[in-house]
């Protein structure tokens, strides 16, 4: 197995560009701002804040209740910035994928997926490729560019509700379809980019705002352990779910697959996740992407019921999504079938995510990937279990 590096640097900072972005800061911070740099009364916060994140004003000039001296001390003291739309592909199961561009070039994913009974699930990146190795997914062939600022986090949401809404008026429907639930399961480790991500969640569920119901997001890590901990002294699980991308039940596996695993192994790991206090109406899930003949055996089902059964969890099995840059298959639909039935037997609360997406590059990475930079090399041989 040739050797691969658990957690990569970046190639650049976070991009901060001039004057600070509006939709850089939660409403407190903004009304902070406002009055002690550029001397408005706290209530102009409020105002301008709901033009950003309710109404989704794309300009100054848009906030027609603020007045036109306090509009041009905005515009010399602060900038709104936004992602450009560059592709959006649309699959024939309804699942759009965007490929968004950052003000340097930096290509980024975000997923809309059709719910079975109306709205939209919304996949969102946290950074541009990822600082992981996880040799399933596209996203680690990029590398780590940066992270992603918190306004550009929250314009991935605004730009799918903007599509929506745009879509709406083209075929004449009165109410256009909302997103309504959130994961931060796109490009990156959402908890190696802590600090933005906690902040995008504050400003998307501000009730002045965007007003996203925090039941309604999900933030998923591959095992970054002490930024878990962290969510969990922090109080975050009782705000929003944890997902853990688990994808083995042996070290063996899980050290080749996620790499990551080589610096805090699958003990260490469930160890911390069930330590972090959660709401009491709230599961953890771990999410589990089925790898035909390297974690989908029998065997594997009955090592996943007995490190996760003491818990207060889900189990999401993913069948892989083929792309070109992972070794691996999909199991077959009776291999799936026959992993899941056994899981619930064992007495696990399991449920396939049926993949969505196939007919447009719908794993992650695979739409930043084209035109962008050459794929890095993958890990070496895996272990087969059978």
């Amino acid at each position: 197995m040739s050797q691969v590096v658990a957690i990569r640097g970046p190639k650049a900072p976070l991009h901060r560009g001039g004057a600070i972005d509006l939709r850089e800061m939660s409403r407190t911070e903004l009304s902070a701002f406002l009055t002690r740099k550029l001397g408005m009364p706290r209530f102009r916060g409020d105002q301008i804040f709901s033009w950003l994140h309710k109404h989704r004003a794309r300009d100054l000039q848009a906030m027609t209740n603020i007045k036109a001296s306090d509009r041009e001390k905005l515009a010399q003291a602060t900038s709104l910035g936004h992602l450009t739309v560059d592709q959006v592909h649309r699959a024939k199961d309804g699942t759009r994928k965007f490929r968004l561009l950052t003000a340097e070039g930096f290509a980024l994913e975000s997923v809309l997926i059709p719910n079975d009974d109306r709205g939209y699930t919304q996949c969102i990146s946290s950074q541009v490729g990822c600082a992981l190795t996880c040799a399933f997914c596209a996203t680690q062939t990029l590398g780590f560019s940066r992270n992603l600022a918190t306004w550009e986090i929250v314009d991935q949401v605004y730009q799918a509700q903007d599509l929506l809404a745009a879509e709406a008026e083209k075929t004449g429907q009165k109410w256009p379809e909302r997103v309504q639930n959130l994961v931060f399961m796109g490009m990156g480790e959402p908890l190696h980019n802590y600090n933005q991500v906690k902040r995008a969640v504050e400003v998307l569920t501000d009730d002045m705002g965007a007003d996203f119901a925090g039941r309604r997001i999900t933030i998923s890590s591959a095992g970054l352990v002490p930024a878990i901990a962290r969510f969990g002294r922090e109080g975050l699980g009782n705000e929003v779910g944890l997902a853990i991308s688990l994808n083995a039940t042996t070290d063996k596996v899980r050290d080749v697959v996620m790499p990551i695993n080589t610096r805090w192994n699958i003990a260490t790991l469930l160890k911390t996740v069930a330590e972090v206090p959660l709401h009491r109406r709230r599961w953890v899930t771990f999410e589990y992407v089925l790898l035909a003949g390297v974690n989908d055996s029998d065997d594997d089902a009955r090592r996943l019921h007995q490190l996760v059964a003491k818990m207060r969890c889900q189990i999401n099995v993913i069948p892989f999504n083929p792309h070109p840059q992972a070794p691996f298959k999909r199991p077959s639909k009776t291999r799936v079938k026959r992993f899941t039935d056994l899981c619930r037997k064992l007495g696990l609360r399991a449920f396939v995510r049926t993949p969505r997406g196939d007919d447009i590059d719908a794993a992650c990475g695979q739409l930043a990937l084209k035109g962008g930079p050459k794929p890095g090399s993958l890990p070496g041989s895996l272990p087969v279990v059978s």
